[in-house]
């Protein structure tokens, strides 16, 4: 696999930045959000996550040591309901505003920036590889524009045994590739392999991988012993359509109101900033995720484990009741084969 690109030296250069954004689909920026703001909100998610049981107790915290004891996933209600505690505190929210994120997108959208509400956390258990992310693309869930981007962010320095994320340089002019259910955030995965385009590395603290919507991207397996943890955050020009979901938190069963209820008066700021603009909302179009979630039963109806994570997602965040029903009763057959 061949190294990213490496794009710091035209960081204020707004017509570079696009040129190779449209020519490779993506950009690595060293260095460019203060490790100490970075560490600031790793810790603060840590000690949530070891008051959870997700890190073992009686070990340094900044060692992120998992007990695996505690391990889920998304959209997994036990994952959930741990990751609300550090969804709900205004630090979490503030970072995809550092003045660094907002500055870099001025200078690549040439236009008033909107950091999408929905911000994304993940965090990634290790030696738990058959849930790493495959290879897939962003704009399926996002929708609205196709020109949004997400700047993903790791809160710690990540070696090689830590994984990270990988691009496929210049695979993003082709559409919406053919996909297929399979394990891992998303619950599925684009069939073509882009051979000899996918591109990766190790990332210190600090370092940035920005990418557009179409941009196809995998995660890499975690091996180590420690949580991995990092931000999606998504960003577009103002001035384009955002899909409605685009705008509520990324818990589905939260609100707003919920999350914003015990934040101090310093982070008024934060709240309902998109209002501020006159934003385009565009309906969001089911039919991608109508044929993952049809396939998936199909899978599972085979005893194929390749549904079992889009049929946790119909379960966890479906609205027809039959459908919910069936998958249940196939992921407690999946069940004895993960």
């Amino acid at each position: 696999m061949q190294p990213f690109l490496d794009s710091t030296d035209a960081l204020d250069n707004g017509a570079e930045l696009r040129r190779r954004m449209q020519q490779d689909g993506y950009l690595f920026i060293r260095g460019l959000v203060p490790a100490s703001a970075l560490e600031a909100l790793r810790l603060h998610m840590l000690e949530r996550a070891r008051a959870s049981g997700w890190v073992q107790e009686g070990t340094p915290l900044p060692d992120a040591i998992a007990d695996l004891r505690g391990f889920s996933l998304e959209p997994e209600p036990a994952y959930m309901n741990v990751y609300h505690t550090m969804y709900v505190s205004p630090e979490f929210h503030a970072l995809q505003h550092h003045p660094h994120l907002l500055q870099f997108f001025a200078h690549l959208l040439n236009g008033p920036v909107l950091p999408h509400p929905r911000l994304i956390g993940r965090i990634i258990f290790p030696q738990k590889e058959v849930f790493t992310s495959p290879a897939h693309q962003d704009f399926i869930p996002i929708q609205g524009t196709p020109d949004t981007y997400t700047a993903w962010i790791p809160l710690a320095a990540l070696p090689p045994e830590m994984g990270g994320l990988e691009v496929a340089e210049g695979s993003h002019q082709q559409g919406v590739y053919e996909f297929q259910p399979a394990l891992g955030a998303g619950g599925l995965e684009i069939t073509e392999p882009f051979e000899g385009k996918w591109r990766g590395g190790p990332f210190a603290q600090g370092d940035a991988l920005f990418f557009h919507s179409l941009t196809p991207h995998r995660g890499a397996p975690n091996s180590s012993q420690s949580l991995r943890l990092s931000l999606d955050a998504r960003y577009q020009h103002a001035d384009q359509p955002i899909a409605p979901g685009s705008l509520q938190p990324h818990n589905p069963s939260s609100t707003w109101e919920e999350i914003y209820s015990d934040w101090p008066a310093s982070a008024d700021w934060l709240k309902y900033y998109w209002k501020q603009w006159d934003l385009d909302i565009k309906p969001y179009d089911n039919r991608y995720h109508d044929q993952r979630d049809q396939l998936a039963i199909e899978l599972g109806q085979q005893g194929d484990v390749r549904a079992y994570s889009t049929l946790q997602r119909i379960v966890t965040r479906g609205s027809d009741p039959a459908k919910k029903q069936l998958a249940t009763e196939l992921l407690a057959k999946l069940d004895a084969k993960l």
